[in-house]
């Protein structure tokens, strides 16, 4: 009766967590209360193989860890766009150049660079103000493809104010593209689907197509 007794004492286990309890969720103290309880009363006659509970714990343990890493980078992702806002607010009041045909003309003087895919027998620039009337050409010939030539604007009777640019360059009877890098100035920055822009004018541009700052 007494020896009954004490073999159920002995096969009663202590309950060291609840029934159902997450694995995911056990700190590593829990894990380790958790492994030395089965193993120490556990039946030394038939020993239970624990390297199963031990690699289930473990890819538990590595999947919260990876969960709580995925969790920061996307808290940083959030943090770094705020902060993108705000970096790109210290572009206001400042003059930038970029890809686009709209430049800015200031106290009658500005500058317009252009680049050609090709080469070009003959290439015309022409600045246009608000009404697309001409106030400025000017003709090129025999100009070779992917090199800058800058144009400059020196005319004190143009307000301030943004001004297109067309390129018309040909070579023979075929067209030839042509990039255009203009000036202007920042006058806001605003965030759209993720992306950062710059307004100025009537223009809302994307940060990556601006290609230098100031000058």
């Amino acid at each position: 009766m007494e020896l009954n007794n004490i073999s159920q004492g002995l096969n009663h286990k202590p309950e060291i967590v609840q029934k159902g309890f997450d694995n995911s969720k056990m700190e590593q103290d829990e894990f380790l209360k958790v492994l030395l309880a089965d193993i120490q009363w556990q039946d030394p006659l038939e020993a239970k193989d624990i390297s199963d509970f031990i690699n289930n714990s473990v890819k538990l343990r590595e999947m919260e860890v990876f969960n709580t890493f995925e969790s920061s980078l996307k808290n940083l992702n959030v943090a770094n766009s705020s902060n993108s806002l705000l970096l790109a607010s210290n572009l206001i009041g400042k003059k930038i150049k970029y890809e686009g045909a709209d430049t800015y003309i200031q106290n009658g003087k500005g500058t317009v660079e252009f680049k050609l895919k090709d080469n070009a027998d003959f290439v015309k620039i022409t600045i246009t103000d608000s009404n697309g009337q001409p106030v400025e050409t000017k003709s090129f010939s025999n100009l070779k493809g992917n090199q800058e030539y800058p144009f400059e604007i020196n005319n004190k009777s143009l307000q301030d104010g943004y001004y297109h640019v067309y390129i018309e360059a040909t070579r023979g009877d075929e067209k030839v593209e042509s990039t255009i890098i203009s000036e202007g100035l920042a006058d806001g920055v605003v965030k759209e689907d993720g992306k950062i822009k710059i307004l100025f004018g009537n223009t809302e541009l994307d940060i990556d197509k601006i290609v230098q700052i100031g000058g």
